[in-house]
Parts: C-alpha cells; sequence; structure tokens
C-alpha cells in the first residue's frame, strides 16, 4: 500500500471526528442563544473561510488538521456589543455551559452508537470463535483446548465473534480472574476449559490475551486455488487466471494457499517460476510480486485472491445481524463496554500497572485506518467507531484545555458558589498543556518504536 492508501482513510476518519465533535459544541450554543463566530476544523490560520446565515457565522478549514475549535461571543476574548451582551457564552448560566461544554464528548459517543447500531442492524460479517491447535507449552495447551474447537461462551456468557471472544478475555485479564470457556468440537461434544488470566502480562497488551495465552484462530489446510485477479496484478499480467492450482513455485512445493502466501510475501520484485493445474494440463509463468509497504515491512503481492472453498466459509464466518431495536441495544452496549475498558486502562496506567508504551499516536491510527480501509467498510466503521469513543472519553479527562477541565472548573463554581478566578484557570492551562505535551511525546515515540520494531 502506498502512503496515499493510509493517509486519505486517516484524514476522512479525523475530518468526521472532529466535525461531528465540534458540530455537538456548536449545536447545544446555538440552543441555548450563544452567538458563535468561528466554526473551525483545524487549528491555525484558516485558508479557506465561508459565512453563513444570520450571525455570518465563519466556517473555516484551517492549515493543522489534528483538532477543531467553536468560538463564541464571550466578554474574556474581546469586547462585546451591548445589544448582544446576552449572547455572550460568559453570560450563561453555569448549566448552559455545562452542556455546551458536554455536547462535544457526547456527540461522538451518538456517533458511535449510530454507527453499531447501523453496522448490526445492516448485518455484518464476522469470525467464528473457532480455535486452531493451540501453542506447544502455552497455558493454553496445558488447559485442553484443541484444534477446530468452537467457542460457545465465556464464564457464561455466550460469544458468537472471534473478537467478543477475545473481549471477555480482557475483561477477565484486567479483572484477574480465571476464565471458564465452554467449547464445542465437530462431533458436538462439549468441554469446559479453564484458564488462570491472573498471570497475563498487563504490560504487554499490545499483543491480544488470547496470543499471550497460546490461543490461535483456526486456519483451515486450504488448496491454493486462485480465486479473483486484480485486473493491473502481477498475476493477471504474467497470465495466471481464476481456478488455477498453484502446485510450485520455485523449488518449493505447496501444500496449501498459506504456502504460496508466504512464499510470494517473501519474493517482492523477485521473479518466481510458478507450476499451475488448469484443465487436467501442467503449466508454468514466471511471476514477479510486486513490492509493497505493510507495517514497515516491505512484502510481495501479486493481486490474486484466494478462491472460496465450499464449506469452509460457513465453518469460519458468521453473518452478526440484530433487529432495530436490538441493534440499538446492542450499539449502547458496546459504547459502554468500550467506554469503561478506556478509562480503567487509563486508570491502569496511571497506577503504572499498565505501560505508556501502550498508548498509540496518529502514526499508529494512520496505520490502523489504513488497514481497516483495506479489509472492507465494515471493519472501516468499527474503527471509526471505536476511534470515536477514545476521543469522546479522551476530551472528558479533567485536564484543563479539555473539556474535561472546563466541566471541572464549573463543578468547583457550583460547589463554592462562584466562578474559578482567571489565576487559577492559567495556572490550569499551563499544566494542561504541559500534561498533553508529555502525552503526545509518549504517542509519538511509541509510534516509532512499533515502526523501527516491525
Amino acid at each position: 500500500m502506498s502512503l496515499l492508501d493510509y493517509l486519505l482513510p486517516f484524514l476522512l476518519a479525523l475530518g468526521i471526528l472532529i466535525l461531528v465533535h465540534e458540530f455537538g459544541h456548536y449545536f447545544v450554543a446555538r440552543l441555548c442563544g450563544v452567538k458563535v463566530l468561528r466554526f473551525s476544523l483545524g487549528f491555525g490560520k484558516p485558508i479557506l473561510v465561508r459565512r453563513f446565515g444570520k450571525d455570518q457565522t465563519e466556517w473555516a478549514l484551517s492549515v493543522f488538521p489534528l483538532g477543531g475549535y467553536v468560538k463564541m461571543l464571550d466578554e474574556r476574548e474581546g469586547t462585546v456589543p451591548p445589544e448582544d451582551l446576552h449572547r455572550a457564552f460568559n453570560r450563561q448560566t453555569v448549566w448552559r455551559r455545562i452542556a455546551i461544554v458536554a455536547a462535544g464528548p457526547l456527540a461522538n459517543f451518538l456517533l458511535a452508537i449510530a454507527l453499531y447500531w447501523g453496522l448490526y442492524a445492516g448485518g455484518v460479517e464476522e469470525l467464528r470463535p473457532r480455535l486452531g491447535a493451540p501453542e506447544a507449552a502455552s497455558q493454553a495447551e496445558q488447559a485442553g483446548f484443541q484444534d477446530g474447537e468452537l467457542v460457545r461462551s465465556v464464564n457464561g456468557e455466550a460469544v458468537e465473534t472471534w473478537q467478543e471472544f477475545r473481549w471477555h478475555l480482557l475483561n477477565d485479564v484486567l479483572g484477574r480472574r480465571v476464565a471458564t470457556i465452554e467449547t464445542v468440537n465437530g462431533k458436538g461434544e462439549l468441554a469446559f476449559r479453564k484458564l488462570d488470566l491472573v498471570g497475563v502480562d498487563l504490560d504487554q497488551m499490545q499483543r491480544d490475551a488470547a496470543t499471550q495465552l497460546g490461543l490461535r484462530r483456526y486456519r483451515p489446510q486450504l488448496p491454493a486455488v486462485l480465486g479473483k485477479l486484480s485486473a493491473d496484478g502481477a498475476a493477471a499480467a504474467a497470465g495466471l487466471q481464476r481456478g488455477d492450482r498453484v502446485l510450485r513455485v520455485g523449488d518449493a512445493k505447496l501444500d496449501s494457499w498459506a504456502d504460496l502466501v508466504n512464499a510470494v510475501r517473501d519474493a517482492a520484485g523477485r521473479s518466481l517460476e510458478v507450476e499451475i493445474l488448469r484443465d487436467g494440463q501442467t503449466m508454468i509463468f514466471q511471476v514477479v510480486p510486486r513490492a509493497v509497504e505493510e507495517g514497515g515491512r516491505t512484502i510481495g503481492r501479486i493481486g490474486v485472491a484466494m478462491a472460496d472453498a465450499e464449506g469452509q466459509r460457513d465453518l469460519l464466518f458468521v453473518t452478526v445481524r440484530y433487529g432495530w431495536l436490538d441493534a440499538l441495544t446492542k450499539g449502547l452496549a458496546q459504547t459502554w463496554d468500550t467506554t469503561t475498558m478506556s478509562l480503567s486502562m487509563m486508570g491502569r496506567m496511571v497506577v503504572g500497572e499498565v505501560s505508556v508504551k501502550n498508548l498509540s499516536g496518529p502514526v499508529t491510527i494512520a496505520d490502523y485506518a489504513g488497514q481497516s480501509a483495506r479489509m472492507g467498510w465494515s471493519h472501516y466503521i468499527k474503527f471509526l467507531a471505536l476511534i470515536s469513543i477514545s476521543l469522546g472519553v479522551l476530551n472528558l479527562l479533567p485536564v484543563p484545555v479539555l473539556d474535561g477541565g472546563h466541566l471541572l472548573y464549573y463543578l468547583i463554581e457550583i460547589i463554592k458558589g462562584g466562578p474559578v478566578s482567571e489565576r487559577i484557570m492559567e495556572i490550569g492551562q499551563q499544566i494542561g498543556m504541559a500534561l498533553l505535551a508529555a502525552l503526545m511525546a509518549f504517542a509519538f515515540y511509541n509510534d516509532i518504536n512499533r515502526l523501527v520494531a516491525s
């Protein structure tokens, strides 16, 4: 994938999330009668400005895209005409100011709920929680997990997808619990496996809990039969066709599709002799895998998908679909669970139980954006919902300069019966900027480390 394949999905996601967040502030401000002077996507110098509405609000696109703001009429930032004093933000009641400030993060949570709602109502294809052979000498092997078993529940809660399975495991890891996992094999025989999650290293959360425990996804041995070919791919250019069965690459005979993938990935830019079986006849072609960047590494690609193996799709995938009301309930639950999980992880970082190396910066997020976009629209929407929740949680932290910091000031104002002094707010602003700078520095450092290590 090229840089644009990562950058464009990232910028699209960023634009949507910032627009929704700032529109939350804007909408409630207007609802409360506050005059909005400017709505900006991005910080810094505006590069595009248009004025609309009775108040001639400026709608601007600014040069630095990592954020945005809504500038409201405020006596603390300039002279306000007497006839507009009642529309100044600082003249509003504390409860109205709370509503305006809280509306941004709330809009992000509502966006996530809406995205999950649409996904679950329309139906989304997910991986089944089917397990492969456990890693040797791992906790999963000791617990007796077997190749091909399907997970039915974790601690009595039903599990339909691999993602749900991982989510339950992560919750149990954070709770330092023993997980009881119900499985069923191909013969319909039920089994209950126990995993002690107390020993899982919270400092290695970049590796998911399943991987640390030695649990693997089920990967059937599928033949190396070519499916759909990209018109501009290396396979099509060499003369390969849909339905061809690859027998050999170079001197190595192939037993499965995975063997073909590995052979191609390791041969970026090098000519490969590929022997195939077509209509009962063997043929030989010269194929040069094209070099692409993925996860910071250069790999080979020939532009071909695997042919659908009869019966295997139902074994590996399940379509998750709910009625409109149940889908809404599922969306609410998913947003709530993700929010509480994010807060729990942040709390554990503060007390040192989880390393700050698990923080991700814009480079990693852009990488995830590109990967999810390549995997399909449903994956990209889930990525968008997840980042929207993260943005909402981050903005609610009680750090000055963030929405949560302003809400903290208003809470103090309610308790003490008067606003926080300008001096206290100035000191808080400086502390907040320092904390955010440190947070961004850690995030960028982690991004660089991941790129170097990949």
